[in-house]
Order: structure tokens, then C-alpha cells, then sequence
């Protein structure tokens, strides 16, 4: 198998972790050459945020990160969130959820987006992966023509703090100004 992209990093089990790697995986897709409004970036990004928001509520062990990676290789992306948990495994065929229930449909979007996913355990660690792949067209794909630049150190700080300043409205300190930015 061709390795044409790949990321990969770690995030702070939290729901501020997740979210930076959503935004981050989104990101790293339209550098890829799929911009943010196309269908690929929108399910992946989705898939992203269903299986990271997982990590942090059923994979979280305190001190303890999740890890992102996401690939392409050969007109399919794959993209996997490792966390440190292995006894809470998603089921391997999600349930209906019910239809008053505020949760619990995360793997059903999931294995309707996804042409395929599953959970394999973490190598070399307790913990476990689940991933999912999304197989796409590279004909005529620019991606074909041109290889994507490698983020430099730099790059991902200064992408990491602004993003983070996108949730300075957010913070508990800032709810008795009712939520506004000075």
C-alpha cells in the first residue's frame, strides 16, 4: 500500500482536546487538497468528531492523551483515535438510538458514513483503536499531481493557538460578561 499523507498527533483527553483535533484533521484535509466545503472534508471531519468525543467520554483514564492519526493511502482514507481504555469498546453493530435520547448515536453516524470501521487494540499499550475509512476518487485529483508540505513545528503551534484562541468566549472566567469577549 502506497502511503501518499499522513498526520498524526496527540490531544488532551478533554472536550477541548477533541475539538482542536477535528479542527486540526479539517484543516490538514483542505492542505491535502480537500477544501473545507467538499463532501470528503465534511465526513471526515464528522467521523472525526463522533470517534474523538468517544475518547474523551468512554476512553478517558486521568494523565492520560488520545491519539489522531489520519491517512491516505491509494484513494482511501483511514482515520484512527487511539485512547488508553481497553474495556469500553463500542458495539460492534451500534443500536437504533432512541429517538428522545440526547446521545448515544455517535457510532451509528459513524458506520453510516464510513465504508468501513472497526477496533483493533493498541499495540505495545493497554487501550485500544477504533477507525474508520472512507474510500474517495483521485482521478484528475490534484493530489495526484503534487505532494502535500510537511508541517514544519512552527506551523502546527501557530495553527494549535489559534484555534485556541477561538474558544476564549468559553472559558469559565469569561461567563459573568456574559460570554463576550473584551
Amino acid at each position: 500500500m502506497t502511503l501518499e499523507c499522513e498526520f498524526s498527533m496527540r490531544f488532551t483527553s478533554t472536550p477541548r482536546g477533541a475539538r482542536l483535533a477535528r479542527r486540526l484533521v479539517s484543516h490538514r484535509l483542505d492542505d491535502w487538497g480537500y477544501p473545507y466545503t467538499t463532501p470528503v472534508n465534511e465526513t471526515l471531519t464528522l467521523i472525526t468528531s463522533e470517534l474523538t468525543a468517544n475518547a474523551v467520554r468512554h476512553g478517558h483514564v486521568p494523565g492520560r492523551d488520545f491519539h489522531v492519526q489520519l491517512t491516505l493511502a491509494e484513494g482511501t482514507f483511514r482515520i484512527e483515535v487511539t485512547d488508553t481504555r481497553a474495556e469500553k469498546l463500542p458495539l460492534a453493530s451500534p443500536p437504533e438510538a432512541d429517538s428522545l435520547s440526547e446521545s448515544g448515536r455517535g457510532m451509528l453516524l459513524v458506520a453510516t458514513l464510513a465504508d468501513a470501521w472497526g477496533i483493533s487494540p493498541r499495540r505495545a499499550a493497554p487501550g485500544k483503536t477504533v477507525w474508520a475509512e472512507l474510500h474517495v476518487r483521485t482521478k484528475g485529483h490534484p493530489l495526484t499531481h503534487r505532494a502535500a508540505p510537511e508541517p514544519t513545528d512552527v506551523d502546527l503551534l501557530l495553527a494549535t493557538a489559534s484555534l485556541l484562541r477561538d474558544d476564549l468566549g468559553s472559558r469559565p472566567e469569561d461567563a459573568s460578561h456574559g460570554g463576550r469577549r473584551r
